[in-house]
Formats: structure tokens, C-alpha cells, sequence
């Protein structure tokens, strides 16, 4: 798989194009973590957000076959209270949307809460992505690149498990 380097400059250009594309004034930002934590705050700065929640969730590889470890329903480790979405407009802010995978289940979550989800991710990739023509309402580019960010550190072996 191709890898592509992004510096920060273009980490702020991609965090430009996401906030232009924004209809809405959101309630909430709801930060993926870990891929999320870094652009959502820089988003959050920006858009003088300040009710900023978490989600962490795991997609647990414990089938014997590797290739149905897709099918793994998510693990929920962190996620906020209900009260906390219900009836709000929630920004989702993760890095990558790769399977889609993590998206899909906190915006799936968000709406059962009663809160009104809206996915935004920085780079979106339309050639691993699992569901269809589903796709995150505000990306801000399109690859079939593996995306390593300015902030992450050298590759190790948990980093090509990285769900994209």
C-alpha cells in the first residue's frame, strides 16, 4: 500500500477545507480517539467549540480467521452519557475513514443516544471503505494512500493494524 507523509502545513490546509464545508453550527464535537484528538481540538480552536466529548472504541482481532475479524461488533470503552447527545447537532471527528468502520458505529451510537451525528474525517478513503456508497458527511481529501500525520510517531508493528 502506497504511505503518504503530511506535514502540518497540510494539516492546517485539510482543517480549512473541513470548516468551509460545515452547514451547520454544532452543539458538541464527539473526538474519535486516538486518530481524532489531534484535529478535533485544532477544529474545536477554531470554531470556538468548547463542549468537546470523547469516544474510544476497539474492534477486538480475536477471531482464528484473520479476514472475519471485519465482522467484529465494536467495543464501546468510552463513550459520553446520553443526555450529553440527545437532541444536540454532534460533530464525529476522527482522522482517516479507511473500512469506516469506527465512524459508523459512534454515529450509529450518537443517533441512538438521540443526537443528531454529522462524520468528518480528514482523509476519507473510498477504496477500503465497507459500506457501499456510505460516506463521511465532511471529509477533506480522498486517497488510497496509508496517511501517516505529522503527529504520530515511527511505524511499529501495531501501526499497520491501525484500522484504515
Amino acid at each position: 500500500m502506497r504511505r503518504e507523509l503530511v506535514t502540518w502545513d497540510e494539516v492546517e490546509r485539510l482543517i480549512d477545507h473541513l470548516i468551509d464545508q460545515f452547514e451547520y453550527d454544532f452543539e458538541a464535537m464527539l473526538v474519535i480517539t486516538r486518530g481524532g484528538i489531534v484535529p478535533g481540538g485544532m477544529l474545536a480552536e477554531r470554531m470556538g467549540l468548547q463542549d468537546i466529548l470523547t469516544a474510544a472504541v476497539n474492534f477486538p482481532a480475536t477471531l482464528a480467521d484473520k479476514s472475519q475479524n471485519m465482522l467484529v461488533w465494536p467495543q464501546f470503552l468510552q463513550f459520553p452519557n446520553d443526555d450529553l447527545l440527545r437532541g444536540r447537532r454532534v460533530l464525529t471527528v476522527d482522522d482517516v475513514w479507511g473500512s469506516g468502520r469506527t465512524s459508523s458505529a459512534v454515529k450509529n451510537k450518537v443517533s441512538a443516544a438521540g443526537g443528531m451525528p454529522f462524520t468528518s474525517v480528514l482523509h476519507f478513503n473510498p477504496h477500503r471503505n465497507l459500506f457501499g456508497s456510505a460516506r463521511p458527511d465532511y471529509f477533506a481529501a480522498s486517497t488510497d494512500a496509508y496517511i501517516m500525520y505529522p503527529w504520530e510517531q515511527e511505524p511499529t508493528a501495531g501501526w499497520a493494524m491501525r484500522d484504515y
